[in-house]
């Protein structure tokens, strides 16, 4: 009973918080260009400089997780920062990027790094420990925060046309089920786990920097996954001018996105048996490839119809990365250690990607357009995949993982 509890506390959660992700951040890269009127270029400040504060926080955010293992102390802290998304972002964000862009992005990049952008990877793991411990897949629960995400999408683009503050409005109101969800949800934290995640010390993660398999993992993050990221930042934008009319673009867009986030959601439910079939290397090279045929078909792609092609290969390459990166992280690694190699080793590195490529592609959307700065994306995550394929790692065969995990 207490198993389908946490599985329904959990999954009812992570529904409610990708709900509220989605509501503020679906379109956060039109409302900075079109509702603040910001370039290019400024748009791409402000990412990177949101990169850059989540990459402060995630460390502590790894490390705090990997400290206080399944405790909700980190759930409680973030479900109060959601309840400020609406009168931060119309009260506070707005008027500071209009002051001043880099006083704007610094005081933003701190709240949306904790509320947001940083704390994806504390709930992920969390998620991903409690289903070792009540037996249940990180994807089952993983899949209700597509279908949460999907059904904010769905509307965020006409509720956009209407009025970009309501969505942010719905945003905080997502609080009310967060603060539901956490106190049904029973997690039961034994004496030996409490002791284990005592001893965690600082240094026992810094070791983790002598780990061959750790740096053959950091190739591939950022070379793959955090292309990923950093392409979908302004495809937004790129979407809804190949329209006629910039609201008919952004509608559109919310559109294709919501039905990509439900596919991505049911692909969230299939992508474990995936995993488990081919192995979470062969799975990440899977998903890399997926990931280089989209990007650099986007660049190809000249009309609505190809991009909205390209644009629905994201609901079965995310997935399969997802679950395939915590069962690589399991495979190879120590398990006390796994909210740190999440959090860091996937999230971490991604947003130092970020951090050098955001300005530096904005640049080029300005200068060289869309089109051509995709098919360069597409080809260079096409050579990380190679390399990432030909090293070597000594990942634990799959089954030996399950019969650990039923230990």
């Amino acid at each position: 009973m207490k198993k389908n509890l946490n599985y329904w506390s959990l999954s009812g959660f992570t529904f409610f918080y990708f709900f509220a992700s989605t509501s503020a951040m679906s379109l956060f890269a039109i409302w900075l260009g079109q509702t603040l009127e910001l370039s290019g270029a400024q748009v791409g400040t402000v990412f990177s400089i949101n990169a850059i504060a989540t990459l402060c926080f995630q460390p502590l955010y790894g490390f705090i997780s990997d400290k206080i293992g399944l405790k909700k102390h980190l759930l409680w802290f973030i479900t109060f920062l959601i309840m400020l998304i609406g009168p931060f972002f119309i009260y506070v964000y707005s008027p500071l990027l209009h002051y001043n862009i880099f006083v704007g992005a610094i005081v933003g990049s701190i709240y949306l790094s904790t509320t947001l952008l940083a704390a994806f990877g504390a709930i992920e793991s969390y998620a991903e420990r409690t289903g070792k411990k009540y037996n249940f897949e990180y994807g089952q629960v993983r899949m209700w925060g597509s279908l949460g995400a999907a059904a904010a999408a769905l509307f965020s683009g006409k509720l956009f046309n209407i009025n970009p503050h309501i969505s942010f409005w719905i945003a905080s109101a997502c609080s009310i089920f967060l603060i539901i969800f956490l106190l049904l949800m029973k997690v039961n934290v034994s004496e030996e786990e409490q002791k284990k995640t005592d001893s965690i010390k600082l240094k026992d993660t810094l070791s983790l920097l002598k780990n061959k398999t750790f740096w053959v993992f950091m190739i591939y993050v950022l070379g793959v996954a955090c292309v990923y990221s950093v392409y979908d930042q302004q495809f937004p934008v790129y979407y809804a001018s190949l329209f006629s009319t910039r609201e008919q673009g952004n509608q559109m867009f919310g559109y294709l996105n919501s039905i990509q986030i439900f596919l991505e959601a049911g692909m969230m439910f299939v992508a474990p048996f995936i995993v488990n079939k081919i192995g979470p290397k062969k799975a990440l090279i899977v998903a890399g490839i997926l990931m280089a045929i989209r990007i650099t078909g986007s660049g190809l792609a000249v009309e609505p119809i190809g991009i909205s092609t390209m644009k629905m290969l994201h609901s079965i390459e995310l997935p399969i990365m997802l679950v395939a990166i915590l069962k690589f992280i399991a495979a190879n690694f120590d398990a006390k250690f796994s909210a740190t190699m999440y959090i860091v080793g996937y999230y971490f590195v991604s947003q130092v990607g970020q951090a050098i490529l955001s300005p530096l592609l904005g640049h080029w959307y300005d200068t060289i357009g869309f089109s051509k700065t995709y098919l360069m994306l597409g080809i260079s995550v096409f050579i990380f995949v190679i390399v990432f394929a030909l090293l070597k790692t000594k990942t634990v065969p799959i089954q030996t993982y399950y019969s650990k995990r039923a230990g």
